[in-house]
């Protein structure tokens, strides 16, 4: 339960993007855009995998479980973002943001297990490829994906419960979006020395071990490229690998320029700036890397249009 003197704010105000008056309706349309293509690319991709035996594969199974996320997480925060730009409101209520709070850290988690999990497929399908099928078996796929929500799950709840427990008395202004964590800390009242330490802790656990597993496994296949140097060789593991690859280096470049790079100045800016960039753009971007890169993909994509033009 909230302590008696939380009482007093019972909403935020949440400041939005840093953009004109003027130039609001612009945005609203391209945000929307925006947000739109996200939903529809990332359940073309859930489609596709469904309906094409042909991607019946681990790799593709964890696609699919990245694409619901990237939905997830980016209907977080968007509509939320876009609903106070067309009714130019900016509050949001104390249970509505502690939730906000919860879900963009539980699917944001989530995106980095997967993409984790990704990487070791890829791994063992280049530097491992007569054991891939015994090794990528169906009950280690199931595990890795239950063990990513197992893991997402808990850690998004340990931050939310430790900010539950904090009072806030005094500004309730939020510059940015969104409900982001380390802005409500910079707004409570209390001493949040337990809440940044655990934030330190539990970010080790599911944003920098899981990044350098990503970094070992490509270390590992390129170590196995350049064993055996040929342009088969470099063109299979790029066609293979390229996708995720541009993936991962978009998921995490965001969040390094987010949290790991100093701002001079105007840093509240270049903060929502970023998490446009993570929260909006990148889950929108990743249906056409997938689409535009992998041909499995796009002969999937074909097959399925070509099946609708013979049943007509």
């Amino acid at each position: 339960m909230r302590r008696e003197n939380q009482s007093s704010v019972s909403e935020f105000l949440l400041l939005g993007l840093p953009i004109q008056p003027e130039q609001q309706g612009m945005f609203y349309a391209l945000f929307l855009a925006m947000y739109l293509t996200t939903l529809l690319g990332n359940l073309l991709i859930i489609l596709l995998i469904r309906l094409d035996s042909h991607l019946h594969t681990p790799m593709y199974f964890f696609l699919s479980h990245l694409a619901l996320t990237d939905i997830c997480f980016s209907s977080v925060t968007a509509p939320k973002m876009l609903m106070n730009m067309l009714m130019q409101t900016q509050s949001i209520p104390y249970a509505g943001c502690i939730s906000q709070v919860y879900f963009f850290l539980f699917f944001a988690d989530l995106d980095s297990f997967l993409l984790t999990s990704m990487a070791y497929d890829r791994y063992v399908a280049i530097c491992h490829p007569l054991h891939y099928t015994t090794i990528m078996s169906q009950s280690l796929c199931f595990l890795l994906v239950i063990g990513s929500w197992v893991l997402s799950f808990a850690g998004a709840l340990v931050h939310t419960l430790l900010l539950a427990r904090l009072s806030f008395c005094g500004d309730n202004t939020l510059h940015h979006f969104f409900c982001d964590l380390s802005a409500l800390l910079k707004l409570s009242s209390s001493d949040t020395t337990i809440n940044e330490l655990v934030i330190f802790i539990v970010g080790s656990m599911v944003i920098t071990v899981p990044f350098i597993c990503v970094l070992v496994s490509y270390g590992h296949i390129g170590a196995t490229i350049l064993r055996r140097p040929s342009i088969k060789g470099i063109c299979k593991a790029l066609s293979t690998c390229g996708s995720h690859l541009s993936v991962v280096s978009l998921y995490y470049g965001a969040i390094i320029a987010l949290y790991f790079v100093p701002s001079s100045s105007n840093t509240n800016d270049k903060d929502v700036v970023v998490s446009v960039l993570y929260t909006v753009v990148t889950p929108m971007l990743n249906p056409f890397i997938y689409s535009l890169r992998n041909r499995d993909m796009k002969g999937a994509l074909g097959n399925i249009l070509r099946r609708g033009e013979f049943s007509a």
